[in-house]
């Protein structure tokens, strides 16, 4: 079976957790601030704070800007759920905004429209590893005063026009056993301003500062050192990691030929307006649109020739059923509704060998 996704795991991981374990330093210690240091150095800003996992990353995001009970966070409904329940966890209200046919980012140019008084925040999600079109959003957060925070849940190592995605506002990154980077679990906050970063530091560990000292109401949302040290490792292997998932990607949009799919390929020779051509990639996902009503179809026949594949995300998240009673589901976000109907993504992971690339690109032929 050639999975979807496939965490790689080799010595260099294993004997930094058995050096972690024999240290006897285990929570909140060196391994922790070795981590933070290099990945604020791969996102170049000034800060990066580790926590529990990229929800929490999120959370605690949101809370260091003082986001909270009437207040509006602009965001995409085509996400994994924890980007809009993270801001339901702070009493603000997410509002919805539809995303773009061929990249699945927030529509950038749809956001002014949206904004009331109320709005304290721009959420954007660079999904699968494609950077938003932050040159557009950032300027409409300066002209309105509001708030940035990226969900880059699955874009480290991404970067539009050069700039590195978690540098363009709050950065928060997911260390997920299936990301890019992984600690098996784990998250981290980046940004460059001093007081957001004490606040997220302090959040994440019962409100302190000095042991024993607590300033606010916070939470016990730590990384452990054990999962820390995998986080080390694996980052030191992200432009390996990357550059292969490119080469597979390359792969697949130059051998993928089928009446019935959308290549990302595809999709950018069509775009007009996207900037694939100005950005890095960094490909955690190679999701096609599988048109015709056939995406179930594709997706068991795939599976029947040993192929995993995965629909991220079969529900768009205004049609949640917790956000639908909570009355944030009446809304007609159709591009949004279309994709979470069509999108099946292929496994793109590092992992793979030259003769699984080909077994997938024939299958798809065959179906």
């Amino acid at each position: 079976m050639i999975p979807i996704s496939r965490p790689i795991i080799g010595e260099p991981e294993i004997q930094a957790v058995l050096r972690t374990l024999e240290s006897g330093l285990l929570v909140q210690g060196p391994r922790v601030a070795e981590l933070e240091t290099a990945w604020a150095a791969v996102c170049r800003t000034r800060h990066a704070i580790a926590v529990a996992n990229g929800t929490a990353a999120l959370h605690l995001a949101l809370l260091a800007h003082d986001i909270g009970s009437g207040d509006e966070v602009i965001t995409t409904p085509f996400t994994f759920i924890a980007s809009v329940n993270s801001i339901l966890f702070t009493g603000a209200k997410p509002v919805f905004v539809d995303i773009l046919p061929d990249c699945f980012n927030i529509d950038a140019a749809a956001i002014e429209a949206a904004i009331t008084p109320r709005t304290k925040a721009i959420l954007p999600v660079h999904l699968f590893g494609l950077p938003a079109r932050m040159d557009v959003i950032s300027a409409i957060a300066r002209k309105h005063g509001l708030i940035l925070i990226e969900d880059c849940a699955q874009s480290i190592g991404a970067d539009l026009a050069g700039t590195p995605t978690g540098s363009f506002g709050t950065g928060c990154f997911s260390l997920y056993a299936t990301k890019n980077v992984m600690s098996v679990e784990g998250g981290m906050v980046t940004t460059n301003d001093d007081n957001i970063a004490r606040s997220v530091r302090m959040l994440r560990s019962h409100g302190m500062e000095k042991r024993y000292h607590h300033e606010m109401l916070g939470f016990n949302l730590r990384m452990s050192d054990v999962h820390a040290a995998i986080g080390v490792e694996q980052l030191k292997r992200l432009d390996s990691f990357t550059q292969q998932r490119r080469k597979n990607a390359d792969f697949l949009n130059h051998h993928l030929q089928h009446p019935h799919i959308i290549t990302p390929g595809d999709a950018c020779l069509r775009c007009s307006g996207c900037t694939l051509c100005q950005t890095n990639h960094v490909w955690h996902q190679y999701t096609i649109r599988v048109r015709n009503g056939r995406r179930d179809e594709f997706a068991h026949r795939l599976a029947a020739a040993g192929i995993g594949t995965g629909v991220f995300y079969p529900v768009p998240a205004h049609r949640q059923p917790h956000l639908v009673a909570a009355g944030f589901g009446n809304v007609s976000l159709p591009v949004a509704e279309q994709a979470a109907a069509e999108v099946l993504s292929l496994p793109i992971h590092p992992a793979l060998s030259t003769d699984d690339l080909h077994h997938i690109v024939e299958t798809v032929h065959a179906l």
